[in-house]
Order: C-alpha cells, then sequence, then structure tokens
C-alpha cells in the first residue's frame, strides 16, 4: 500500500504542472504559433531524455513512437497551444478533466480493465465539481468555443495514446519511451510549422522563459512522471488524479491572473478532491473491505489478448 500511496503521490505532480501551461503559454508565449509552440516544446524535451537513457527504438517501437507521438505531442500539444490562447487558464484546464472518463471508457475494452464502481462515482464526482468550477466562473458566457472544441479534441487523442502507451510498454524504460515520443511528436510537426507559420518566433527573455518552463518541467518531468504512473496504476486511478489538472489551473488563475473565485469555485474544488480520492484503491478497500491488487497484476489484467499482465516489447 505504501508503494501505491507514493507512485499516486509522485503522478500527482504531472496533472499539477499540465494544469499550469495554461497560464504559462497564454502569458509568455506568443499567440499565433501553436505549430511552433508543440515543436518547441516537444524537441528539446525529447533529445534531453534520449542523451540521459541513449536508448534509440528496436523493431515495432519505430512505427509506435510515431502513432504514440502524434496523439501524445504532436497533436496534443499544438491543440493545447490553442485552447490556451482562447480560454481562460481555469476554463482551459477544466474542459480537460473529462479524460478521467475517457481514460476509464478506453480501458476497459484495450486493457481489459474494468472500472470499479467507486473509480465511476469518483470520476462523476470530479467532473461534477468541474461543472462547478467552470459555470461558476463564467455562467457560459464569453466562451470561446472553438477553444472548448480544441481541448476535447486534444483530450480525446492523449487519452488514446496514453492507453496505447500502456498497453505497448510494460517493460520499455520510461525515459526511453517518452523521449521516442517527443522527438517523433516534434518532428511530425515541425514541417507544419515551417510551411503554415514561416518563420520562428522571435525570442526575448519572457518567451525564453515560458518554452523553457513547458519544455523541461511540464514536458520532460511532468510526462515522465505521467507516463510512469500508467504503467504503475489502473487507468482509472491515473485519470482520477488528472483532475488535479483543472484544480492547478483555477489556483494560477486566480492568484496570478486575478480570475473570479468564490464559492461555488471552492465547492467545485472541494468536489474535484473528493473524486480523486474516492477513485484510489485505499477508498475502495476502507470502503468495501476488500485488500485491491496492485495494477499489474493477475488480478487487474492489462492485456486484452491474454488477461494478464502484458509481455510484448
Amino acid at each position: 500500500m505504501e508503494a501505491n500511496v507514493r507512485w499516486v503521490a509522485l503522478t500527482a505532480v504531472a496533472p499539477i504542472v499540465f494544469g499550469s501551461t495554461y497560464y504559462v503559454t497564454s502569458h509568455t508565449l506568443p499567440a499565433d504559433h501553436p505549430f511552433y509552440g508543440g515543436a518547441l516544446r516537444a524537441l528539446p524535451a525529447g533529445l534531453l531524455l534520449l542523451l540521459i537513457t541513449r536508448q534509440l527504438p528496436k523493431g515495432s517501437w519505430w512505427w509506435r513512437s510515431l502513432v504514440l507521438g502524434a496523439l501524445n505531442f504532436g497533436a496534443f500539444f499544438t491543440l493545447i497551444y490553442i485552447t490556451a490562447q482562447l480560454l481562460p487558464t481555469s476554463v482551459a484546464s477544466t474542459t480537460m478533466a473529462t479524460s478521467s472518463v475517457m481514460l476509464m471508457l478506453l480501458a476497459w475494452p484495450l486493457l481489459a480493465e474494468r472500472p470499479q464502481v467507486l473509480a465511476v462515482v469518483g470520476a462523476v464526482v470530479g467532473i461534477a465539481g468541474v461543472a462547478v468550477m467552470l459555470l461558476g466562473n463564467y455562467g457560459g458566457e464569453g466562451i470561446d468555443y472553438r477553444g472548448v472544441l480544441a481541448s476535447l479534441a486534444a483530450m480525446i487523442l492523449s487519452s488514446l495514446g496514453a492507453i496505447l502507451t500502456k498497453r505497448w510498454s510494460p517493460k520499455i524504460n520510461i525515459l526511453a519511451l517518452t523521449s521516442w515520443q517527443l522527438i517523433a511528436g516534434g518532428l511530425i510537426i515541425l514541417p507544419v510549422a515551417i510551411a503554415v507559420e514561416g518563420a520562428p518566433p522571435a525570442m526575448t527573455a519572457e518567451r525564453l522563459a515560458g518554452y523553457g518552463y513547458v519544455t523541461f518541467v511540464a514536458t520532460a518531468l511532468g510526462f515522465t512522471l505521467w507516463f510512469n504512473g500508467l504503467k504503475r496504476l489502473d487507468a482509472a486511478t491515473v485519470g482520477l488524479i488528472g483532475l488535479l489538472n483543472p484544480v492547478s489551473g483555477v489556483v494560477l488563475g486566480v492568484l496570478l491572473a486575478s480570475e473570479p473565485f468564490g464559492v461555488r469555485q471552492i465547492v467545485g474544488v472541494t468536489l474535484v478532491v473528493l473524486g480523486i480520492l474516492l477513485g484510489q484503491p485505499i477508498a475502495r478497500r476502507l470502503l468495501t473491505g476488500r485488500r485491491t491488487a496492485p495494477a499489474g497484476t493477475p488480478s487487474e489484467p492489462t492485456s486484452v489478448e491474454t488477461g494478464a499482465p502484458a509481455k510484448r516489447q
């Protein structure tokens, strides 16, 4: 149990820094360079991790890295950049919270991980909290729904990428796996950036600091912890931990961007935290009186072909 709590705590760092990227992107990076924004975020982080691991893909991992890189980073980073420029920080982060449900839905057919009742209840409670925060801030007015659509598209693509990452990589070094995807995703969108946006954006001290943060903290560190959590925890648990993303976004929006925060926001954050706690294995154990097996054991199959932990490389 102590090990599980440790992995939950480490995984929780990821959505917290993910939530901060909306503020950093909207306040420090140029609004008209989403493709360069994605490429400049992915490639340096991927190359750094590759220098650390010194491992190249082998066999099927060349094409798998392209698929996962496109889903988890290429398309995702571009869409998130657009979202951050079109929506307030708190709204941008809250719309991504539905990934908790998407992860559970995709994990059932693709990983044979049937969602636990309390995990579903936790997801519903958490998303209700997100809705309270969203409606409480803006009442549905003044929201650019192009940003909402971009955010939902990013959520769907990244959820599919996360599930495929978990299914394909049970024994792959996490740093190497993350580096391959980042480099592949960056290389996919870099030609698009050159063709569509022309020259790279001019750099200032503020922009360099912004790119440095989203590249090395929110990407290299954040996604390493995120994929490590996916490897060691079930998808439903990771999805619920992801609800910390909107909490982080709301807090930063309030503290740094003077976005509204009142009773509804307090209630919303409380519901989000409650939803996360309800979905954790320790909560299921306390409420059902049964011991919850760690993710990746035979009692929680992760391979649809065998019903046991996958062994493919």
